[in-house]
């Protein structure tokens, strides 16, 4: 997992020094623009993400209660 910098975000997502001069300037605008929509974009994508994990939990309970009326007993694992 990569370690992000929360201190200096510009420097962990590009991994090097924000001021270099390998990296264009860009408007205090255009930087928040920016990162309100990679916000946007990520908080959708989550969204995505629970339904994918609701619909899996949903489809594995159906599984699980039609085993139970099979007479399968099925134990839980313990986290």
């Amino acid at each position: 997992m990569v370690e992000i910098n929360n201190d200096n975000l510009e420097n962990a997502l590009s991994g090097g020094d924000a001021s270099s001069k390998n990296q264009p300037q860009i408007s205090k605008e255009e930087e928040i623009g920016f990162h309100n929509g990679a916000l946007n974009t990520l908080a959708n994508e989550r969204n995505e993400l629970l339904k994918m994990i609701q619909n899996v939990e949903m489809i594995m309970q159906a599984h699980l209660k039609r085993l139970e009326e099979l007479g399968v007993k099925i134990e839980q694992k313990k986290k």
